[in-house]
């Protein structure tokens, strides 16, 4: 089971002062930052997926690259700008045409040929077809009440299609990934059918994102049932992974998630990953940064020099307190000060010394922990939220692992 993490250029300043909170002086982004893969001890995914929206953009809108890093990117190649070939453990580049992006339009915004270049261009091992999600789930199989659905799964197999003959005619050297739409356990099954009557030996299932856990299952195994055993599938988009080690079986060789990333600073409570659970980080909003902190302010209903006071006070003792120095007390002393100026309609104090009384940081190998200490458990900034993304993936990456060899044992003594 392959796990391939989708990029929207998450990186971290290697150099960056958690004590000044100053970026490095001379960094230059492209340069200098790292990616997950160049700083953790072990390798956290098997693959990199780079959607074409994410670089090339949409028409009337740009990407999340520059233009300086897009001309790289398709002059060096995806290798080279990735900086894929670690020691031991080189990974695997997927491209896809980012069908989220566009999903409220009638039709997708690219050409086949425009998908190609981008795929051959950036020099990818596999390239997934130009495809267009299907908002809807219907395990009775009504789709005429639905007549969209039915387009659309029609739309996204014509361009299958057609991508395979391109693919074909014009010697591509990527390994093409067909993608099946659809809206029920059957009809996703029809499309893997037909997929394969094209030739492809790889195929992606998309539009999963919204389904419940039960829903993919359905959909899986009804694929199952169809599938040839030399086809792999992959799985776009999933965020509940937990399920994943029971599809291998079904034929699921690979799938892509942001969630153990985002969950470090998009869920309100689990934010922290260790082998059994998860735990809610330590909330010190900066002064400066915060919107809702800023309104308060500007409306006279808090004291910014207080506000930076308790902030800085917040931070010492944390500080001192990963060094030995203060009692837990000592620390959610200062930060309920804190957080009654802040967000004093919310509690975390339960969960916060959770946390401090575990401190998981402080024997945790992921290759990040130990450098940055219980700065990473420090719920501020994109430096902090993005090493505990980048801390989680590896946690979630043993999680997988160990899920996976448990199951063949399992199975070994069945």
């Amino acid at each position: 089971m392959r796990f391939f993490f989708p990029d929207s250029q998450d990186q971290i300043d290697p150099g960056f002062d958690f004590h000044t909170e100053q970026a490095s002086e001379f960094r230059v982004r492209q340069r200098d930052d790292r990616y997950a893969h160049e700083v953790l001890s072990r390798p956290a995914y098997d693959g990199l997926l780079v959607s074409k929206p994410i670089v090339d953009g949409l028409p009337g809108a740009s990407g999340k690259y520059t233009n300086a890093q897009r001309h790289r990117l398709y002059r060096i190649g995806v290798r080279r700008f990735f900086r894929l070939d670690q020691p031991g453990s080189p990974i695997a580049s997927m491209a896809d045409c980012g069908a989220f992006t566009y999903v409220r339009e009638e039709t997708p915004p690219y050409t086949i040929a425009d998908v190609v270049d981008f795929y051959e261009g950036c020099d990818f091992d596999f390239g997934i077809s130009v495809d267009h999600v299907i908002l809807g789930y219907d395990a009775t199989d009504t789709a005429e009440s639905v007549p969209d659905w039915a387009r659309r799964q029609r739309l996204t197999l014509d361009l299958a299609a057609e991508f395979h003959d391109y693919h074909r005619s014009h010697n591509c050297r990527f390994h093409p990934i067909g993608v099946a739409q659809g809206w029920s356990p059957s009809s996703y099954a029809a499309a893997v059918t037909e997929l394969q009557d094209l030739g492809y030996d790889y195929i992606a299932l998309g539009g999963m994102v919204p389904l419940r856990t039960s829903q993919i299952a359905d959909c899986v195994n009804a694929v199952s049932d169809v599938r040839r055993s030399n086809t792999r599938l992959h799985l776009l988009g999933i965020s509940r992974c937990e399920q994943i080690p029971e599809f291998e079986g079904k034929g699921v060789a690979s799938f892509d998630s942001t969630s153990p990333f985002r969950q470090a600073f998009k869920d309100d409570r689990d934010n922290y990953y260790v082998l059994d659970r998860a735990y809610a980080a330590i909330r010190v909003p900066q002064v400066d940064g915060n919107t809702r902190l800023r309104l308060r302010i500007q409306a006279g209903r808090v004291d910014q020099t207080k506000a930076r006071i308790a902030e800085q006070r917040c931070l010492t003792r944390l500080a001192a307190f990963d060094a030995g120095n203060i009692s837990v007390k000592g620390v959610l002393d200062a930060l309920s000060a804190y957080a009654d100026i802040v967000e004093p309609e919310r509690d975390y104090s339960v969960q916060h010394r959770e946390l401090l009384e575990a401190a998981p940081w402080k024997t945790c190998d992921c290759g990040i922990c130990k450098r940055v200490g219980i700065q990473i458990c420090v719920f501020r900034g994109t430096e902090r939220n993005k090493r505990r993304g980048f801390h989680n993936l590896c946690v979630f990456s043993r999680r997988l692992l160990e899920n996976l060899e448990n199951k063949k044992a399992v199975g070994a003594h069945a």
